[in-house]
């Protein structure tokens, strides 16, 4: 077993566990967590909430899409123009994820929900930003690869 396919088993459960948690923060976290919302900010509740699923939906979105890229990979082909789609669902992800954060942190801010809320929001803002950069990254790193591997090719 060469050590490609020794990491792919294990990132595949981690990928299902990842998964996995991300549902049930839509489904039990974050409902409870709106729960938690002082009296005077439960107009913020719904929206936040609804902005919550999305921005956890997005993440579910690039988990998918890695577990492909992860199948592509194991079959020696993540360096073609098969990958590209997966990693552009990847990058838009993270784009989504972010528009819906900064219009929940305005919403909060403008709502004038406890000053953690925004804060918390920002630093996650903060992350996606990071994130998003170093998928644009990589992008550019396999469609570089993916060139060279067909140069190749083409001179074999």
């Amino acid at each position: 077993m060469s050590p490609l396919h020794r990491v792919v088993l294990p990132l595949r459960v981690l990928l299902v566990l990842v998964f996995a948690t991300l549902v049930a923060a839509q489904v039990l976290a974050l409902p409870w967590a709106v729960g938690l919302l002082p009296e005077e900010s439960s107009a913020l509740g719904g929206p936040l909430l609804l902005a919550g699923v999305l921005v956890l939906g997005c993440a579910e979105v690039a988990v998918v899409c890695t577990w492909r890229l992860l199948a592509l990979t194991a079959g020696d082909r993540v360096f073609s123009e098969e990958a590209r789609p997966w990693v552009d669902a990847v990058v838009w992800a993270v784009v989504a994820a972010e528009v819906l954060l900064l219009v929940a942190t305005g919403y909060a801010v403008a709502a004038g929900a406890p000053a953690g809320l925004p804060a918390a929001l920002l630093g996650l803002l903060v992350v996606g930003a990071a994130v998003g950069l170093l998928v644009v990254v990589l992008r550019a790193l396999l469609r570089q690869a993916t060139t060279l591997r067909t140069d190749m090719e083409a001179v074999i």
